[in-house]
């Protein structure tokens, strides 16, 4: 399980996100549906901004071996990140 955790003067809150959340978040964010929707939608900004950037087709099989070898390093913590306003955000295995 990943542990995302926000602090900051007023909130404190922490986010549990489960590794089969995490699977079926990349299964969807991933697929070659939305991809190819996210950049026709985005096609039309670059073009009348100048950029030229087209996203990668990520393939959501290179993806899942990463998440299982996650699960391997309980504990390890991903991001540690204090602003200087006195944010803090923390993401933990």
């Amino acid at each position: 399980m990943i542990y995302v955790k926000v602090k900051t003067k007023d909130v404190r809150f922490s986010i549990p996100v489960p590794y089969a959340l995490l699977n079926i978040a990349i299964s969807v964010a991933f697929s070659k549906f939305i991809q190819k929707h996210a950049i026709k939608w985005t096609k039309e900004h670059f073009k009348r901004k100048g950029l030229n950037f087209t996203f990668p087709i990520i393939d959501k099989s290179m993806l899942k071996p990463i998440v299982k070898e996650l699960r391997k390093h309980k504990g390890m913590v991903l991001v540690d990140v204090k602003a200087t306003d006195g944010t803090e955000v923390r993401v933990k295995l």
